[in-house]
């Protein structure tokens, strides 16, 4: 069985609407829905058990951010299969069981899994990404040059960016949006729990690679279709302040992989330059254009 552990903080009508389409799209898989509300200020969790009368409610007494919740939803799951899911999300087919049926059917060095994931607008979302390094960042700066790689060899090399979610591969790390996994290689984690010292933004990486140091690995299927409205703020500060958390958390993780080197040093000046630039060119051409770049 699949356990659905999905996070509510004053979200009511879109966890309500991920609610219905995974009860409307999930059909060839048994499955839980354990809703844990983050201590909502905005309504009453109550509300949830009364158009949803066979969920498990978790209140939990404080919001202690997306991995906390997650890891006291899956204390309450009963699946040995445990799907990650945002409330910010939309399933438009059986995602669930297509994901699972792969999952208990794969070589088990494959231990998470997750899907195609589109914007509200139906762009693809890049969902199968790389874990950052030195070259990656490099080979990003040139990215004309990397254009004239067929497309097939650019997606594999690079992932991330450079890739239209259009056939199924290994990846480094996967969206939390969709993350699925079995419950059992928790306990091969050091604290059988999913890693805590993130709020929010970045945990998913962090995971993915800790349980690459336990020898699974990340696949992307995509075969799977949902939309991950994923509606971040357009306004300014609201941008920046979300690309300095975002940055300070990649730069944590590479730390962690790295250590305190030469490497980690020389892949902060790289990255950050490389970020803050990009995200005033998008600024610009949002204030000139109107349009915004993803």
């Amino acid at each position: 069985m699949v356990s659905v552990i999905i996070i509510n903080y004053n979200t009511f009508q879109l966890t309500c609407d991920c609610i219905r389409s995974v009860q409307r799209a999930t059909k060839d898989v048994a499955y839980e829905i354990v809703l844990v509300d983050n201590a909502s200020t905005k309504e009453n969790p109550d509300d949830f058990l009364v158009q949803f009368p066979n969920i498990k409610l978790v209140k939990n007494p404080v919001n202690g951010g997306f991995a906390q919740g997650n890891n006291l939803g899956i204390k309450h799951a009963t699946g040995d299969i445990i799907l990650l899911l945002n409330s910010d999300t939309i399933l438009h087919d059986d995602s669930i069981s297509k994901a699972a049926s792969f999952l208990q059917s794969c070589s088990r060095d494959i231990g998470v899994v997750s899907g195609h994931l589109t914007y509200a607008d139906g762009k693809y979302q890049h969902n199968a990404r790389a874990f950052r390094s030195i070259r990656n960042e490099v080979l990003d700066l040139l990215r004309p040059l990397l254009m004239l790689i067929p497309y097939r060899g650019r997606a594999t090399l690079m992932l991330n960016q450079y890739f239209k979610g259009d056939f199924d591969t290994y990846c480094d790390w996967v969206s939390g949006a969709f993350f699925m996994f079995r419950k059992e290689i928790l306990n091969d984690l050091p604290e059988r729990k999913l890693d805590e010292r993130f709020f929010m933004y970045g945990e998913d990486q962090l995971w993915c690679y800790q349980f690459r140091q336990e020898g699974y690995r990340c696949y992307f299927l995509s075969d799977t279709k949902l939309i991950h409205i994923a509606n971040a703020s357009t306004e300014p500060a609201k941008q920046l302040k979300l690309l300095k958390t975002m940055i300070n958390h990649e730069l944590e993780i590479i730390r962690y992989r790295k250590g305190p080197s030469l490497y980690y040093y020389l892949f902060s000046m790289i990255f950050v330059a490389k970020e803050r630039g990009r995200y005033y060119i998008k600024l610009i051409v949002q204030k000139m254009f109107n349009y915004r770049i993803r």
